[in-house]
């Protein structure tokens, strides 16, 4: 079972940037984070495969948020840059069973793997 712990979020402005970190007990094949906005489906954000590198995005975040593995500290970063209100949600650490396909459906489907506890994110 993989524990992922997530910190970093808060309020900033529109336009602003903010890093978010997932503290993993294990590091999993695809790793990602995907968030959840009150009214709103689950969105993948951002899916990683930690071995070949191929990362995938959501259409709503590319060229603004990038994803980032620091092994020495067990920790996977979200950086998220020129933030937009829509972008409020609740962020969450993933990460997919070995057994799946990495990518965004896999990220979001809790029955593929395991989330954190999520991490608040606003925007105004």
């Amino acid at each position: 079972h993989v524990q992922l712990v997530e910190s970093g979020g808060g309020s900033v402005q529109a336009g602003g940037s903010l890093r978010l970190s997932c503290r993993y007990s294990a590091k999993r094949k695809c790793m990602g984070w995907i968030r959840r906005s009150p009214g709103k489906e689950r969105e993948s954000v951002i899916a990683r495969h930690t071995i070949g590198g191929t990362t995938s995005y959501a259409d709503s975040v590319k060229g603004r948020f990038t994803i980032s593995l620091d092994n020495a500290k067990d920790t996977t970063y979200l950086e998220m840059s020129n933030l937009k209100p829509e972008d409020t949600a609740m962020y969450y650490c993933a990460a997919v069973h070995e057994a799946y396909i990495c990518n965004l459906s896999s990220l979001v489907n809790k029955m593929l793997g395991h989330w954190g506890q999520g991490t608040q994110v606003t925007v105004s």
